[in-house]
């Protein structure tokens, strides 16, 4: 459906909807283990001696959001005993997901990485699951806060689910970096281990907060399904056990994939997925590495909380905010665009800084540039395949939608420390590789930008 324009001051009101305020708290949620197995895990890595290419390859634990929507129709069925009944279909997996999150913190607060490298790659392997489970959750019920009908409240919803996702990751990361710096000024000596128990309070007060986000009353999204299911199995020409799981798989992971190229056609079908899985990995190479950079330059843990965890959550949260309104009156695809070649252009402000040396200030243009154009990226993306979704088959179509895109950046991406290596450990050649990484996303999303069935283009 396409929409007209609005003014800005009435694109504004749209954030006044307090489902804009439970969706800022979902998205918290999300972010925050990304502070545990990112930035965390690969600084007390670095300080434990390891090298830049064991750091890069652990990030291939970040692989398994890329295939989350593989267990999608599972959590999307199956209830969790006791939690279900008790906080809802949706927020009970979310729960059920963070005690594993805070068994895991426990267990890492109790292991020497040089010592137990194996298993702490595992524990954080364990967490990166738990997760990417909880992701699919969150997004369907970040979704299902707003009727389908709702495009420009679906394009702020986008908008405050990431600002709430850098909120989560960004001030985790703050807490995470000025309590490990506190630790080790204070003479502990695992003061890695002790950060993951102060984090894992945060983690506690995450479920409290949860408790204020309402869970949408049971709609006819179930019914739906075994409709499907029904249709299929009658089909098959027989009704018993072998026949209802047939129907059951088939309706569950073969409908939502069925109904995206029935909608879009195979060959733009195929040009989204292509867009989808490419447009962030230039980005996520050097997000990988950043905070190894920023360390080998010599900034301190407290110069890289202030500014690329503080300054870059309040870019963040403001442009996030701005590109919300932004792609309310330009269209999604249009931002992307925007967003594209912006964040081209940001990576070689870390280029520069690379090749100057350690400069306060251009580091801090630099991460502020870079989260302006990963704010309106983001925020355009979620918004994009938020369109994309059949309600029908929220949680799977979602989470398919955005595993292929978490593919691109983070099995590609996990080279990225390998890369610098190679390029004996040329940042800034590395900085203009990752500019040019963004550039084929841009040319598929150029020749489907006309075809795509969303609102405004």
């Amino acid at each position: 459906m396409i929409e007209k324009k609005q003014s800005w001051s009435e694109s504004i009101l749209v954030y006044k909807d307090i489902r804009m305020l439970r969706i800022l708290l979902l998205g918290a949620i999300s972010g925050f283990p990304w502070v545990l197995i990112a930035s965390s895990l690969s600084l007390w890595l670095k300080e434990e001696g390891l090298s830049r290419s064991t750091i890069g390859w652990a990030g291939l634990i970040f692989g398994v959001y890329a295939f989350n929507y593989l267990w999608a129709p599972i959590i999307d069925r199956i209830q969790i005993p006791f939690l279900t009944k008790k906080l809802g279909h949706r927020r009970g997996w979310i729960v059920l997901m963070q005690i594993i999150i805070l068994i895991s913190l426990l267990v890492w607060s109790m292991l020497n990485p040089t010592q137990n490298l194996a298993l702490l790659i595992g524990v954080g392997l364990i967490i990166a699951i738990a997760s990417a489970t909880q992701d699919i959750t969150v997004d369907a019920l970040r979704i299902e806060q707003i009727s389908a009908n709702e495009g420009k409240s679906m394009a702020a919803g986008a908008a405050m689910a990431v600002v709430g996702w850098w909120t989560g990751y960004k001030l985790g990361g703050v807490i995470a970096l000025f309590t490990a710096e506190f630790f080790e000024n204070m003479g502990v000596e695992d003061y890695w281990q002790t950060t993951f128990l102060i984090l894992g309070v945060v983690v506690i007060l995450m479920n409290i907060a949860l408790m204020f986000v309402h869970e949408p009353l049971e709609n006819n999204r179930q019914t739906k399904q075994k409709e499907t299911d029904k249709m299929i199995q009658n089909k098959l020409g027989s009704s018993n056990p072998v026949t209802a799981f047939i129907a059951y798989i088939t309706g569950t992971i073969g409908g939502p994939i069925i109904s995206f190229f029935k909608k879009n056609g195979f060959s733009i079908a195929i040009g989204i997925l292509g867009f989808v899985f490419l447009f962030k990995i230039g980005e996520a190479f050097l997000g990988r590495m950043s905070i190894v950079f920023y360390k080998e330059v010599g900034f301190s843990k407290g110069e890289i909380a202030i500014y690329s965890k503080t300054l870059g959550w309040i870019t963040t949260v403001v442009f996030t905010l701005i590109g919300g309104i932004f792609a309310m009156r330009a269209g999604t695809v249009k931002t992307m665009f925007v967003a594209g070649g912006f964040m081209a252009a940001t990576n070689l402000l870390f280029a520069a800084l690379a090749w100057t040396g350690k400069s306060e200030w251009l580091f801090a243009i630099a991460v502020i540039a870079d989260d302006i154009s990963a704010a309106f990226a983001t925020v355009a993306f979620v918004a994009f395949i938020s369109l994309l979704v059949d309600r029908t088959y929220t949680a799977t179509q979602y989470a398919l939608l955005a595993s292929i895109g978490t593919a691109g950046r983070t099995t590609l991406a996990s080279s990225s420390g390998a890369l610098v290596d190679w390029l004996n450990g040329d940042w800034g050649t590395f900085f203009i590789i990752t500019t040019v990484m963004v550039i084929p996303s841009l040319v598929c999303l150029w020749f489907i930008r006309n075809k795509i069935k969303i609102g405004a283009n």
